[in-house]
């Protein structure tokens, strides 16, 4: 099946012939849908912080960060932006002149106020000799838009977001990278003001990135009073997946080598994996908000960093007691009260003697940790917070995607569409063990909730194969926490136009 080029290309990747067998045979027989015990709600999953219980979490995450910590603001920023502006460049290859959608229309009839049209509008007078005024006067629209989005203009269709101007500022207006910095700088610096921030990028953008933070930072430091250490990785080439054909045979491009393709954002649990410290945030590249509504920002992401080093201070704590031994009955049933009330992690069946339930306490309590905000469902795009079987028969709290539910089940769609919340992207991981240890990542992953989809490719059909999602399947494994968080600290960009809503002006 596989040529002497193939196995040199395997080879480069650092990919063995029996994970290429695996994926193929994952592609044959697709993965098994989730069982939902039922959806995660402030009844039953989702933490609730009373409003005068919050004082407590908040000092207990600033005495942590005040020891000697290290947080990092860990942010997946790889890809274009190209989706962003996908109805942009359906407009520049309209058979029409004139913008006709309401998309079109909002976009032009509002385009002072985008923070990137200072900048759009010196393009259009270097390329055409005209500013945007002068061009919409003439009913010129579709040179603005190829400004916007072309390699001869800003080239806004190839960058990614993280390097696109967001929010309007008089001192400067911002990136989203810069959103990041200033934010994390609000709750992820240590005891010295250090601010770590880590982003994923693509191999082709990274100098981009370098740039614009060699660019901006020491202004940045300077205003927040902040160190900030800024580090960088990429999508790891043995993550790749390959494609199938529709008989499920490697899929080939027409030079007859095997097609991979990227192994989605679950791939990037190797990227955390490399990262040695204590906390991680993990927030979205787009998910930013101007200064003006950071204060709110910030003060959820120190609430639910305080819920985890306070629950997980006390998972190690019980951690070190059954390692020793030195244990009572009334111990383990606080344990076990513990696991099945605060973490929700449900039993498959009564334990024999107090011996096996140590050891089960022991199995469910000594993983990485991550407490994940949770907003109202609003309608917004997002997987959702369930309680979910997992391999072993035990149910616990799990963040799942549609695909992942059996659509011939009444029950897990029911659950599914009735879900009170959904997953905005916004986590906070601890992942060291009760000596300060690092855990290995990659070992709490679940190999089964993986993805798959139908693309093509020179006009052939082919099926792609998404790694378990890093908040998904990715985490199945870790011992998760749900808080709800207002919805205001959810504002992702997926369209330019998204750029309009109040929160981003």
């Amino acid at each position: 099946m596989f040529t002497p080029e193939d196995l040199s290309l395997l080879k480069e990747k650092q990919i063995s012939l029996l994970q290429i067998e695996t994926q193929l045979k994952d592609l044959k027989n697709g993965f098994p849908f989730l069982r939902i015990v039922e959806a995660a709600s402030v009844k039953k999953g989702i933490l609730r912080v009373p409003e005068n219980d919050e004082k407590k979490y908040l000092d207990a995450w600033d005495s942590y960060r005040n020891g000697n910590r290290k947080i990092t603001k860990f942010v997946p920023a790889s890809g274009a932006a190209s989706r962003m502006f996908k109805d942009l460049f359906s407009f520049a290859d309209a058979d029409y002149e004139l913008p006709k959608t309401s998309f079109e229309k909002q976009f032009f009839a509002e385009i002072e106020k985008f923070a990137f049209y200072d900048e759009l509008n010196k393009t259009c007078v270097k390329l055409y000799g005209k500013d945007i005024p002068s061009l919409t006067d003439a009913n010129q629209y579709k040179p603005i838009a190829k400004a916007l989005l072309s390699t001869e203009g800003l080239n806004y269709g190839n960058l990614p977001k993280g390097l696109l101007l967001f929010h309007r500022y008089p001192d400067g207006n911002r990136t989203p990278v810069e959103e990041h910095l200033t934010e994390g700088a609000l709750y992820a610096a240590d005891n010295n003001g250090k601010v770590n921030i880590h982003f994923t990028v693509s191999p082709e953008h990274l100098p981009l990135f370098k740039q614009l933070v060699a660019d901006r930072k020491e202004a940045r430091e300077k205003k927040l009073n902040a160190v900030f250490d800024i580090s960088y990785s990429v999508q790891k080439p043995n993550t790749d997946t390959i494609a199938a054909d529709m008989d499920h045979q490697p899929f080939r491009n027409d030079d007859g080598s095997l097609l991979f393709r990227p192994g989605g954002h679950g791939a990037l649990i190797e990227n955390l994996n490399d990262i040695d410290s204590d906390v991680i945030f993990i927030k979205n590249i787009d998910n930013v908000v101007p200064d003006r509504l950071k204060a709110e920002e910030s003060h959820f992401k120190k609430l639910i960093a305080g819920v985890l080093v306070s629950l997980q201070q006390r998972a190690c704590d019980y951690v070190e007691k059954l390692i020793s031994g030195k244990y009572t009955p009334d111990d383990l049933n606080e344990i076990r009260t513990f696991l099945e009330n605060e973490l929700v992690i449900v039993p498959n069946r009564p334990a024999a003697n107090d011996k096996e339930l140590a050891s089960f306490l022991l199995k469910k309590l000594d993983r990485p940790f991550r407490v994940c905000g949770m907003v109202k469902n609003v309608g917004e795009p997002g997987g959702g917070p369930f309680i979910a079987e997992n391999p072993d028969g035990t149910a616990s709290l799990q963040i799942l995607e549609s695909s992942q539910i059996d659509t011939k089940n009444e029950k897990a769609i029911a659950a599914f569409k009735n879900g009170s919340h959904f997953n905005p992207v916004d986590l906070v991981c601890g992942v060291k063990n009760y000596k300060g240890e690092k855990y290995d990542l990659t070992k709490y992953v679940d190999k089964n909730t993986g993805f798959i989809s139908q693309k093509s490719k020179g006009g052939k059909e082919l099926k792609a194969l998404e790694l378990p999602g890093l908040w998904n399947g990715a985490m199945s494994g870790w011992n998760t926490v749900f808080v709800e968080v207002p919805i205001s600290t959810f504002n992702p960009v997926k369209t330019v136009n998204d750029l309009l809503r109040a929160e981003h002006q």
